[in-house]
């Protein structure tokens, strides 16, 4: 295939669901997660759902870095934004994060912070470099996929001297948290993963075979088009009745073993491990994000402005922990698509467009309507 449309195709999409069909083992359950959003969105966009056996589930997980920013770190982001010497770069979904309150960066803006949406950390360098007086922050987020940019933007802001220019890194990393939900007492049934392919074009696969090993669970590695979906679908379905709990690449145009040498190696020079982060909806998770390396310390923005850690509750009607857990969905939560909604989000699973809230209410709340 040469063209995004032939990952598309209908009469391609009905024949592997035959196959899927045919496939299935009647009476099992088949509980597969998709640890990626942008896997969420092409499910929910597609109808994939309604293509599937009634006893293959497709389950949400942590969805997107948006979604499991905790509120603490919202609070702490905006609080840096308020003062005077500061100004607080990020990317545009960040922004809109609520906080304490219902705060968020862009109501911190409404009221005088300076705080400024770019589309790639070099933006933020070059504001650094336009505005020497000034204290330019940039609010590093993502999964392994956008850590290498902050990477680059930490060697050359050391290299530059750029004095002015610090990181507030809240970078996460996957297998950690696919062990964190395996591993924790009130976990979801899971037969296997849907591996995001993003992150895996950095890390390669490599990564997920302790954690296929440990809890015998095979994970699929997908690209994020309807036709990539399914197949990785079927490619589980078969090995959960072999047995195998292997690591497998559906998503083979662009993701090797070994991933991206030249940048891991970048992102090891320039951001560290943690011991623990924490993650909305699923608390505390061992080594699962990183932060400035201690060789850069002077671009640290945590350090500069000694940022304490704080734990903050999400709001008590917002059920974006258990569906970031893959415990509920958003159809469980009570002011879904009500008092929450993309234009007024409740809850970080309503903010960023992979979000399952936000992936539900503009495709799945409609096929709900026209089932019923």
């Amino acid at each position: 295939m040469k063209y995004v449309d032939e990952f598309r195709r209908g009469d391609v999409a009905r024949g592997m669901a035959r196959r899927i069909h045919e496939s299935v083992q009647a009476g099992r359950p088949y509980r597969l997660m998709e640890f990626c959003g942008g896997h969420t969105h092409a499910i929910a966009r597609y109808g994939l759902t309604g293509l599937l056996p009634d006893n293959v589930r497709l389950i949400h997980g942590p969805g997107c870095p948006v979604c499991v920013l905790p509120i603490g770190r919202v609070d702490s982001a905006i609080e840096l934004a308020l003062r005077p010497e500061v100004i607080l770069c990020s990317y545009g979904d960040t922004l809109r994060v609520p906080a304490s309150n219902r705060g968020s960066l862009y109501q911190a803006r409404a009221q005088g912070a300076d705080v400024r949406m770019v589309y790639s950390v070099t933006d933020a360098l070059q504001i650094a470099r336009d505005n020497p007086q000034r204290e330019v922050v940039f609010f590093a987020i993502g999964f392994e996929t956008t850590t290498p940019p902050t990477a680059i933007a930490l060697d050359t802001a050391r290299r530059e001297n750029l004095k002015n220019f610090s990181v507030f890194c809240n970078h996460v990393l996957t297998p950690p948290a696919m062990r964190h939900l395996l591993a924790a007492g009130d976990a979801v049934q899971l037969d296997g993963f849907i591996g995001p392919s993003h992150v895996s074009t950095v890390i390669g696969s490599a990564p997920y075979a302790a954690v296929a090993a440990e809890f015998a669970k095979p994970v699929v590695i997908a690209g994020f088009e309807p036709l990539d979906v399914l197949q990785s679908v079927l490619m589980l379905v078969e090995q959960i009745n072999r047995g195998d709990t292997r690591v497998e690449t559906q998503f083979t145009r662009a993701v090797t073993e070994t991933g991206n040498q030249k940048a891991r190696e970048l992102v090891a020079h320039t951001l560290a491990l943690r011991d623990s982060f924490e993650w909305r909806g699923l608390g505390q998770v061992p080594h699962s994000a990183l932060a400035v390396h201690p060789d850069f310390a002077d671009f640290d923005a945590e350090l500069r402005f000694a940022l304490p850690y704080r734990h903050v509750p999400d709001h008590k009607a917002c059920e974006c922990g258990a569906i970031l857990r893959g415990q509920k969905s958003p159809r469980d939560c009570k002011v879904f698509g009500l008092v929450c909604t993309p234009d007024n989000p409740l809850g970080s699973c309503m903010v960023s467009s992979e979000g399952a809230c936000a992936a539900h209410y503009h495709y799945g709340r409609f096929m709900e309507t026209a089932e019923a």
